[in-house]
């Protein structure tokens, strides 16, 4: 069957596999999971119906030791259930996890990996939460990306079913949770050909029953306990081949393989990466990027985490590895190591290898990883005396433990256009965004990609929106360096932020500001900005967004007028199609609104273009 494609997230992505395969979810929301539970309890409310032909039952409880506590019992009652969660919130569910765990119960969690509030709260993505619960008995399976979130989640459901081990499938909190991407859905009718239906009736033949009673939940002595506690053995030895079938299983109806561990790189690598999550697209970005130059690199992506298949993780070696490095996105303060970097030489240690291992932080409360930091790790590896412990990404003029990154490095494929949205906190750039990458997705045969960053206040804050558009599947998990197209959508930015960083040679630039003439930008604009664009002969634009949204009485909502440039500039798509399109959009969003706003709207898509101004510049600003 064929494959229908979409434009989604990973959030999306994974509720689309949970509510097939669950008849109930008890949630408690959180962020940056609650995307999940409002998505399960909408579709449930549509009437929506899973493989079970039932509509999913959705509670929301009084925090998620109560969620947790009611997928205990809802398993227990012979329901397949799920929850979906993060940080704090999962770290409250650790004790009903491990007596799932204990019961060979098949929940599956779906965790938005997100940094703890330890020194400090943090609501952006690690993983300092799944790594806090990797000792409970729960199988770890690691998506990065959207498309994977979707593929490893089935994976997760149909392995918990067939295993009897409970799963927690986990994604990058904010990038991949967050992050539209263009994504192929797996058809409810080709799932239900992959469920061991035989597995779900002996599941819900043991649930608890008054006609044929039984004994759980029993206390144990030392007689029996450390017994019955080894007894569980032989299902965690058995999930790594239930998990390899299943991936065999999911690949037959969607060409696209994945194995416990999967390794990507030059096939006599010296140098060896070991990673799980998003950082796993940056790290194979730049691999392929070396290799290009003649280097001798690779990197071993990890989606089975636990059990860690220890046989597995070693045929993924390279027989040419000089040297290996484990990175963790998290922190484990006065361990001698990070959990992956840990298991890694516990691995090889038990195989007698003698191949060095070195560890690095990187990522942590969403810090960006980029190429040029990727590259530096293999530099650091190289190197006749590499740091054994390090982290990445930030200056530490404390414990002297950062590596240097240098400069950044183009390793996107060709071709690509990237663009980047400055914008305000409710002024409706984040939402026009995700439109615009939905209409381009839906109209055109290229690849989307649409990530949005905020800062913790969200409304009011600071956002920057990162859309690439390409013929190929997109890659790069982490922010535009080097735009096509960059749009400011609040003047004062030009002030605080170096808003034309890394634009390209011949870029775009639209402002949205009352500057519409050179005298008007030589007064309000830094040198240095009136440099780059004359040095980098960028043709410069400018629109009085918020002039024309309240005159058509959208007050400060400029979305729609910025929308408008932004088709008519980028050259993504035939721009006549693509105010078609936003139209049709604008009616069936804010028909619930009332007529009003939907001609509002129309009349501030109608009215832009005659707005928009071309500023020709002075050769004279080169030399501002």
């Amino acid at each position: 069957m064929k494959l229908k494609t979409e434009i989604i997230d990973g959030c999306t992505a994974s509720t689309y596999i949970a509510y097939a395969l669950s008849d109930v979810a008890t949630i408690y929301p959180i962020s940056p999971a609650s995307d999940m539970s409002e998505l399960a309890d909408k579709w449930a409310s549509q009437g929506r119906k899973n493989l079970m032909g039932q509509t999913m039952v959705v509670r929301e409880l009084q925090s998620e030791a109560g969620a947790a506590g009611a997928v205990h019992g809802s398993l227990s009652g012979g329901a397949l259930t799920t929850t979906f969660t993060a940080s704090q919130g999962l770290l409250l569910m650790i004790p009903n996890m491990y007596k799932i765990a204990g019961e060979l119960l098949p929940a599956v969690f779906h965790v938005t990996a997100r940094s703890l509030s330890t020194h400090a709260l943090s609501i952006f993505g690690d993983h300092q939460d799944v790594m806090a619960c990797r000792q409970t008995g729960f199988a770890f399976l690691a998506s990065s990306s959207v498309q994977e979130c979707m593929d490893l989640a089935l994976v997760s459901h149909l392995s918990a079913i067939e295993g009897s081990v409970p799963f927690c499938h986990f994604f990058d909190g904010w990038r991949t949770s967050s992050e539209m991407q263009t994504t192929k859905l797996i058809d409810y009718e080709d799932i239900r050909g992959l469920v061991n239906w035989d597995k779900v009736r002996d599941f819900r033949r043991r649930a608890m029953n008054p006609e044929h009673p039984d004994v759980r939940g029993t206390a144990q002595n030392p007689d029996i306990y450390f017994q019955n506690r080894e007894a569980g053995n032989r299902f965690y030895n058995a999930l790594p081949d239930i998990v390899e079938k299943n991936m065999r299983a999911v690949e037959k109806i969607t060409g696209r393989s994945y194995h416990p561990f999967d390794y990507v790189g030059h096939e006599l690598a010296e140098q060896v990466i070991v990673a799980i999550g998003s950082s796993c697209n940056v790290i194979e970005e730049t691999v392929r990027h070396l290799l290009k130059k003649g280097e001798k690199v690779g990197l071993i992506k990890v989606r089975l985490y636990r059990p860690f298949s220890k046989e597995r993780f070693l045929e993924a070696i390279p027989k040419s590895a000089k040297i290996i490095c484990a990175l963790d996105r998290t922190k484990e303060a006065g361990a001698q190591g990070e959990p992956l970097f840990l298991d890694v030489c516990a691995a090889l240690h038990s195989a007698g290898s003698s191949l060095p291992v070195i560890g690095g932080r990187y990522g942590l409360s969403s810090k960006d990883f980029t190429p040029c930091m990727a590259n530096a790790i293999f530099g650091n590896m190289k190197s006749p005396s590499p740091k054994a412990t390090f982290t990445v990404g930030i200056t530490d003029d404390v414990t002297s433990l950062s590596l240097s990154t240098g400069e950044s490095i183009e390793t996107t494929q060709p071709g690509i256009i990237q663009c980047k949205f400055f914008g305000f906190g409710s002024d409706g750039t984040v939402g026009a965004n995700r439109q615009a990458a939905d209409i381009v997705g839906k109209n055109t045969d290229l690849y989307i990609q649409a990530y949005f960053s905020y800062d913790s206040k969200k409304s009011g804050g600071y956002t920057v929106s990162h859309l690439r558009f390409g013929k190929e599947q997109i890659q790069s998990s982490y922010p535009i360096i080097h735009a096509d197209y960059i749009a400011c959508h609040k003047d004062s930015y030009v002030r605080k932020f170096d808003v034309l960083d890394g634009i390209k040679e011949n870029g775009t630039f639209v402002l949205n500001s009352t500057w519409s003439t050179t005298d008007d930008l030589e007064r309000e604009l830094s040198a240095q900005m009136l440099r780059t664009i004359a040095q980098k002969r960028l043709k410069l634009f400018n629109v009085d967004a918020v002039k024309i949204a309240g005159k058509v009485g959208l007050g400060g909502r400029i979305n729609m007028i910025m929308e408008t440039v932004f088709f008519k500039l980028s050259n993504v798509m035939d721009f006549e199609k693509a105010v078609s399109s936003l139209k049709e959009n604008v009616k069936k969003i804010y028909a619930m609104k009332g007529d009003a706003v939907v001609q509002m709207s129309l009349k501030a898509i109608d009215n832009t273009i005659g707005k928009l101004t071309e500023i020709k510049y002075p050769d004279s600003w080169k030399e501002a």
